[in-house]
């Protein structure tokens, strides 16, 4: 029985030095969506929100583990609360504020625009709510996303078809430009890339920016309950949010 002892500390000793801390350390989950996320060698992220976050931790000294995952479990994980959990690029909205922690803003996309197919009539001198009051329109969003306050509440307001995707960027693009659904909303700049790389769609899409396009919106880092308010402020202090 004398043995259990040093037994144990000797497998103590054998965990990665991460492991053994592992009280101490962020895990931090993202999803690669370029150009917000993208993947790193070293398995940190970068792009516009993967960038200013992972330039934020290590300015604020605080430990991570970084974590690709979905973004349906991400948001699982923090709700939850079982752990020292954060993810980047993710709307504080109220519903989120009652189960999260958010730092401030990382960044601000530059516009909401939309996707439509080319067999859609539409043009930029049309308001986005009476676009969204045709009859028969159909509107392809992700779950669980939030697309701001302003196009949340004229999609609740309005009542357009709804196709909720739980697919990525590329699939939902794949089914506008088949012409299952009518509208997708994007930000200017992940938009932009889309039609960019989306060659095989070339000539079945549009973008565009409606008349009344609500502001765009910030995105920031969520944590769980268990990030400590300590550790919150110091990423704040490591933020440069300059829009």
């Amino acid at each position: 029985m004398r043995l259990l002892p040093r037994l144990l500390l000797v497998a103590l000793g054998s965990l990665p030095a991460s492991a053994s801390r592992a009280g101490e350390s962020i895990t931090v989950f993202y999803n690669v969506r370029p150009p917000y996320l993208v993947q790193q060698e070293d398995g940190a992220p970068a792009g516009l929100t993967g960038t200013p976050a992972q330039k934020a931790f290590t300015a604020a000294r605080v430990q991570v583990h970084w974590s690709i995952m979905p973004t349906n479990r991400q948001i699982v994980m923090i709700r939850e609360n079982g752990g020292r959990y954060c993810a980047i690029g993710w709307f504080q909205t109220p519903e989120r504020d009652a189960f999260a922690k958010f730092t401030k803003p990382l960044y601000r996309d530059q516009s909401w625009m939309v996707l439509v197919h080319s067999g859609l009539a539409l043009d930029e001198r049309d308001s986005l709510g009476n676009v969204l009051a045709r009859p028969g329109l159909r509107v392809m969003v992700k779950d669980k996303y939030s697309y701001g306050r302003g196009i949340d509440e004229l999609l609740v307001r309005h009542k357009p078809a709804i196709a909720v995707s739980t697919g990525s960027s590329l699939q939902m693009l794949q089914s506008l430009g088949a012409q299952s659904v009518d509208l997708i909303f994007v930000s200017e700049e992940e938009g932009r890339y889309l039609l960019a790389n989306a060659v095989s769609l070339a000539g079945k899409l549009r973008l565009l920016r409606l008349a009344d396009m609500p502001r765009s919106e910030t995105r920031h880092i969520m944590c769980s309950r268990e990030v400590p308010d300590e550790v919150i402020e110091r990423l704040n202090k490591s933020i440069r949010f300059n829009r």
